[in-house]
């Protein structure tokens, strides 16, 4: 199988899913996350399973966000709340793994990668890893209220402030000293570092680490607020159908928005 891809593969107790589109930095188009979404509810039925690893291919990249062209075929409003809600379907299988999860961040990790990094129990990266969601500066839509709970909750409120409102890009090492990440490794390394960390989270009782993955969930995403005629007003705006224009046109200009 060529192109754009979730690959799935199984060793033992562990299962790693990779992110497969190096050619746009693991860019994850409608069908990948749809596939992601499935091979994670595959792995989540299959018992033996103590450890999942998500990676990026090609060493440049976790995940660089959505593939943004899809975004063109939106007619009103109600396709952003579509978008958002499907994301979310996506997302919650990966909130709901019942056995500990790794994110393996080498190179980029925005937008949507962020949000798939922020889902996982731990995160280990390279030093030139980059960390952001610069929605702001680039399409001017906006994100969940379940996606800002769980991006959020990992990061601190104060980082993803200034990552969402100011749109900055966080370097690895300050993202160590927060907590966020685990660990900090060379490349020549990392490899070896999580295997050392899926050994010992596989040796975990799998029912301590089940009830407290669900507990925390239950705690950290419950509740959440109805914000859908929020998301409808936002990717309906004249703003963000620009913002899509100015990104695929790749000028690199920060949009003027209207605030319409």
């Amino acid at each position: 199988m060529t192109g754009p891809r979730i690959i799935l593969e199984r060793d033992g107790e562990t299962a790693r899913i990779i992110f497969h589109n190096p050619d746009a930095h693991n860019a994850l188009t409608r069908q990948m996350w749809r596939d992601m979404r499935d091979a994670v509810r595959d792995i989540t039925s299959d018992h033996s399973i103590r450890v999942v690893i998500f990676r990026g291919a090609g060493g440049k990249a976790f995940v660089s966000g959505t593939d943004i062209s899809g975004f063109t075929k939106f007619q009103s409003g109600r396709d952003g709340v579509a978008y958002e809600n499907d994301i979310d379907d996506c997302m919650l299988a990966i909130d709901e793994i019942p056995v500990t999860t790794i994110a393996v961040i080498d190179g980029w990790a925005v937008g949507g990668g962020l949000n798939i990094a922020s889902a996982c129990d731990f995160r280990i990266a390279t030093p030139d890893a980059r960390f952001g969601s610069p929605i702001g500066r680039t399409l001017g839509n906006c994100l969940s209220a379940l996606s800002v709970a769980r991006i959020g909750g990992a990061l601190g409120i104060s980082i993803a402030k200034r990552m969402v409102l100011l749109g900055e890009i966080v370097q690895a090492p300050e993202l160590l000293s927060s907590g966020y990440l685990l660990r900090v490794v060379e490349r020549e390394a990392i490899d070896a570092e999580v295997e050392g960390v899926a050994r010992r989270a596989a040796e975990n009782a799998p029912l301590t680490t089940r009830t407290t993955k669900e507990t925390m969930r239950r705690i950290n995403m419950g509740n959440l607020p109805d914000i859908e005629a929020l998301i409808e007003c936002v990717y309906g705006s004249d703003d963000f159908r620009s913002g899509v224009r100015e990104f695929l046109a790749k000028t690199k200009a920060v949009p003027k928005w209207t605030g319409t």
